[in-house]
């Protein structure tokens, strides 16, 4: 008697290759995607970095691009604004991120998702509308907002977007008051991934809130802080928006930051190798402070 393994497991071969082919046309798209809009620019950037470009023709000038970039006195302020500013709205914005989720979480379904939509509209609003809004609170005038609020404490008037003592400051209050929104909705869904189990043994062993804080949603939760914590420093090393609408870098560059440099290099002084060069060294310096980040805090994380 024949036995029957063999058409059948033939059968099942073919069925799997089927399977398979349509799952690289279903990932066919994706790629291309990625390798026309992502993987093309920086292969682009990469060559045009070694390049000078001008109006009949274009150069080839070797490291001479990243040569002028490390000894541009603007590129070391740039990337020291860029570092300051990151250094505080990082981890001041998780900390308010995961303040305002504790508060949130006790709260019922409904009260929950009208605080997670009130605070997530300024990520879907216009930057530019935003940045409207927040150029009349900080307008100089004794009628701007800010200066009515400081009067009431006795402080003088002050150019807040215009003195290079108080921009930075701005920018900086800027978004730690605008910018929370899709942390606190990940942290609400991480503080509600926390089996309740875990709070009703604490309630037995009598934990208090802190002692719960800290002993069983802070290890629990880590991994959703690692995973911000390393997206938020990618996002603020790459500020550009705040620093081009509210103070276009001034003043005397006191704003100045890496992605408004190479914005100013590229399409306002049409320095598009040097601007290539500076994107480029960004993306190791971004690429090195990622690596550390994992190091330091995800070493014990499991996703």
């Amino acid at each position: 008697m024949k036995s029957k393994k063999g058409p059948a497991l033939q059968k099942k071969k073919r069925k799997n290759t089927e399977e398979n082919r349509w799952g690289y046309i279903f990932i066919l798209v994706p790629l291309l995607v990625f390798a026309i809009f992502t993987l093309y620019p920086i292969m682009d950037a990469f060559i045009i970095s070694f390049k000078e470009f001008k109006p009949l023709k274009t150069e080839w000038v070797g490291f001479e691009n990243y040569k002028n970039t490390l000894k541009n006195s603007l590129f070391y302020k740039s990337l020291a604004n860029t570092v300051v500013y990151t250094g505080i709205t990082v981890p001041l914005s998780l900390a308010l991120s995961f303040l305002i989720s504790i508060l949130i979480v006790p709260l019922t379904k409904r009260k929950q998702n009208f605080f997670k939509g009130a605070y997530y509209l300024p990520a879907i609003a216009s930057g530019v509308a935003l940045s409207f809004v927040w150029k009349w609170i900080y307008d100089p005038l004794p009628s701007g907002l800010l200066n009515r609020l400081v009067a009431l404490f006795g402080v003088d008037n002050q150019n807040w977007l215009g003195s290079s003592k108080t921009a930075m400051f701005s920018l900086i209050l800027m978004a730690l008051l605008s910018s929370h929104g899709a942390s606190i909705i990940i942290y609400i869904a991480a503080l509600l991934g926390i089996d309740n189990t875990y709070y009703e043994s604490a309630d037995m062993d009598g934990a208090t809130f802190f002692q719960k804080l800290r002993y069983i949603v802070m290890p629990l939760i880590k991994p959703t802080t690692v995973f911000l914590l390393v997206t938020s420093v990618i996002g603020s090393f790459q500020v550009f928006q705040n620093a081009f609408l509210m103070t276009g870098g001034g003043p005397d560059n006191a704003t100045t930051m890496v992605g408004l440099l190479i914005f100013n290099k590229a399409f306002k002084y049409f320095e598009y190798g040097e601007a290539s060069a500076q994107a480029l060294i960004l993306t190791a310096i971004i690429g090195i402070f990622t690596f550390i980040q994992f190091k330091l805090t995800g070493d014990n994380v499991e996703y």
